[in-house]
């Protein structure tokens, strides 16, 4: 098994980095990916080298991440998404199961699965974190897997 860097029995490096990315509240998420990649790029990684893989909603990024995790050259996940606070609890439920779902797969394969995923009380907030002036929080959940593959 070939681990980051390291060169397989193919001769061929053995290294990736998954980004899920939901497309819902496109117009956040789109930020998010774009932070991302530029920031894995800048952080070593090649275009082929990042694999990224769309999903609905925030609902279904624990899954694609888990896809992704099932092939050992995958190194890590950046998970992406934008839930925003509408008029019931529904937030709520979505955002807490899918920091569960995704804790429990960055524990069960031992790899980093970063969380993305804005928890806003509105658009605006969400836009600020999608690079306005709180930041890239897609780019600063890049960061932290890079950092998680570094140690």
């Amino acid at each position: 098994m070939a681990v980051a860097g390291e060169i397989g029995t193919e001769g061929i490096v053995a290294r990736r980095v998954g980004i899920v990315v939901s497309t819902y509240n496109a117009n956040i998420t789109t930020r998010l990916e774009e932070g991302a990649i530029k920031t894995l790029m800048e952080g070593g990684f090649a275009p082929h080298e990042l694999i990224v893989t769309k999903v609905p909603g925030a609902w279904e990024l624990p899954l694609a991440a888990k896809r992704l995790l099932r092939d050992e050259a995958i190194r890590g996940v950046v998970c992406l998404g934008a839930v925003i606070r509408g008029e019931t609890t529904h937030d709520q439920h979505i955002n807490r199961a899918v920091s569960t779902a995704l804790m429990q797969l960055m524990l069960e394969h031992g790899r980093p699965v970063g969380f993305g995923l804005l928890t806003c009380n509105n658009l605006e907030q969400a836009l600020h974190r999608a690079g306005g002036n709180v930041g890239n929080k897609g780019s600063e959940t890049a960061q932290a897997v890079l950092q998680m593959l570094a140690d």
